[in-house]
């Protein structure tokens, strides 16, 4: 009997996670990221799994990226500017993303 509760749980706990990355990317596409933006191939802006990939052992990363998101900017990319998504994208929205996005 124990072991179909834990496997209760787990089963449980993953269809939250799999709920929560489908919440993210839905996110994502309402937010207008995913105009500019692919999961797994550049676009006119990197691929989210490649920005992921490219901050994945900086410690200061989520800060960071959330301020990038809410104000734009260049150059760290290529040329094609990202613009400023706040304050029409909340900063709860962005700070969400951000997590989604580095959990690539």
């Amino acid at each position: 009997m124990e072991r179909f509760k834990y496997l209760f749980v787990v089963v449980f706990l993953s269809m939250i996670a799999v709920g929560s990355v489908e919440a993210s990317q839905q996110l994502a596409t309402d937010s207008g990221c995913m105009n500019c933006h692919k999961i797994d191939s550049k676009s006119i802006g990197p691929a989210l799994k490649e920005i992921a990939a490219k901050y994945k052992a900086d410690s200061g990363a989520e800060a960071a990226l959330v301020d990038k998101v809410k104000s734009g900017g260049s150059g760290t990319w290529g040329t094609m500017p990202m613009p400023p998504n706040s304050p029409r994208i909340s900063d709860a929205d962005i700070q969400t993303l951000v997590k989604w996005i580095l959990a690539m």
